[in-house]
């Protein structure tokens, strides 16, 4: 008999060891680990977090022995279903987290949640304990099986891939962290298919109900892997089926390629940074006004129009047209507004998604014209390249492109750049963080692999450590 797709991701995931990860993957996995801290602790003061907290607390009190598990930023502890919803929406709800950008998968946003609370109910008095390198390890093989399940995909997404893959991804770190054997991890993957969600319709209309979408899923991989111990019979093709995952929700896949590139090749090393706070689509044309202004000298009365030329998927993703009355999170998948803004600001900042900055008069006019042509790309998955033209009142044109965008893996951030993205998230904490907490949490995560226990993370990223 065949072995499905989803005993050979649940063997991947348990069969991995950390000396099997390259160093590569081990730097990768430590940056972004620390980079979606930082994220998810900035997004605990979003408009609405606090709303939804209390929402949350009302899922259920913590049970004995499962601890209450922190809930990043925010000084306080959910029962685990609602810490993972909680810190999952927080890292997605500023477009701000990492992603594998040929997958378009943002997989640390359910991977890293769930991982922790896992750490959390494998706490010593419990099941065991969780160290520094068995989270990374973790962490590395959930990245492989979300954005792999990206990578599978050929044609352009219907539902919203960011949660759905990611959440299988969750899945795997999660069930290696519970000790889940083979056979309940591959039932585990089952659980989820039946919980799976998320369409692109809160995406289409910039609505915040998008990051939920991810938590949702997040909180999915936990109970999954919970009610894999359970005697039901599960699905067996999971992936692969008539109506499974990716026939279901992908339409046309190719995933021999993936699972045979599983251990071969490290998906986490291939993951790039977001340097500002928007969808990754709008980055290409972010650094090129930015880049253009800053060579130039011109400023943003002097602009006549900007011209984007992009692949398709940026035009559906953040072609969208500035309009009054928007809200942040339709702004942050606006590419008109957010090159306005840096073409105004000279950058983009998490402060400019908050308050009056989204209804700036200023910032509205100017977006008005930016324009965005689709260049014809086959690939529907594609991202670059980018090109921009910024014309001036006086006739000049200032043309750049970019066949990778800034923070790719090929195009990477510099350290100091990727800690001040962290330091200034931090910033953000709805309970603000002792000031002595981001150096001590890039001093942590810097050595990681010899971490004893990896609850500290959570712990500091809450400000209860």
């Amino acid at each position: 008999m065949t072995e499905t797709a989803a005993s050979r991701f649940a063997g991947h995931a348990l069969g991995t060891r950390f000396a099997d990860l390259p160093p590569a993957a081990v730097e990768r996995a430590k940056v972004f680990v620390l980079d979606s801290l930082g994220v998810g602790v900035a997004g605990s003061s979003v408009d609405g977090a606090a709303a939804l907290l209390d929402v949350a607390a009302g899922w259920g009190a913590p049970t004995v022995p499962a601890p209450a598990v922190p809930v990043w930023g925010r000084a306080t502890r959910l029962a685990a279903p609602a810490a993972v919803f909680m810190n999952a929406w927080q890292m997605h709800n500023q477009e701000y987290d990492c992603l594998h950008e040929g997958a378009v998968v943002h997989a640390m946003a359910s991977v890293l949640p769930a991982a922790l609370a896992a750490v959390e109910l494998t706490a010593p008095g419990l099941a065991g304990s969780a160290t520094g390198a068995e989270l990374l390890t973790a962490v590395a093989v959930g990245a492989d099986i979300a954005a792999g399940l990206g990578l599978a995909a050929t044609s352009g997404f219907r539902f919203f891939r960011p949660a759905t893959a990611g959440g299988f991804g969750a899945v795997a770190a999660t069930g290696r962290l519970l000790g889940l054997d083979r056979a309940a991890l591959a039932r585990a993957f089952a659980w989820q298919l039946a919980q799976a969600s998320g369409t692109m319709q809160a995406h289409v209309e910039g609505s915040p109900i998008l990051p939920v979408q991810v938590a949702f899923n997040a909180r999915a991989a936990l109970q999954s892997c919970q009610l894999a111990s359970l005697p039901f019979a599960a699905a067996e093709r999971v992936f692969e089926g008539d109506y499974g995952y990716l026939k279901l929700f992908e339409g046309e896949y190719a995933l021999e390629p993936v699972l045979n590139s599983l251990g071969h090749d490290w998906r986490i090393a291939a993951f790039s940074h977001k340097p500002y706070p928007a969808g990754r689509a709008t980055h290409g044309a972010l650094e090129g006004v930015s880049a253009l202004q800053r060579r130039h000298g011109f400023a943003a009365a002097d602009v006549a129009r900007v011209e984007i030329e992009a692949p398709p998927l940026i035009v559906r993703l953040v072609g969208r047209p500035a309009r009054p009355g928007m809200g942040a999170s339709y702004a942050r998948l606006c590419l008109a507004w957010t090159a306005a803004r840096v073409l105004l600001n000279g950058r983009l900042d998490l402060a400019d998604f908050r308050g009056p900055a989204l209804a700036d008069p200023a910032t509205l006019a100017l977006a008005q014209r930016v324009t965005l042509k689709n260049d014809g790309n086959p690939d529907p998955n594609a991202l670059a390249p980018q090109r921009v033209v910024v014309r001036l009142e006086d006739g000049t044109a200032h043309r750049w492109s970019c066949e990778t965008m800034l923070a790719h893996p090929a195009r990477p951030l510099a350290r100091e750049q990727h800690l001040a993205k962290f330091r200034r998230c931090a910033d953000f904490a709805a309970s603000p963080l002792a000031p002595d907490v981001p150096a001590r949490l890039i001093e942590i995560v810097d050595r990681l692999e010899a971490v004893e226990d990896a609850r500290i993370l959570a712990a500091l990223a809450a400000g209860l450590g």
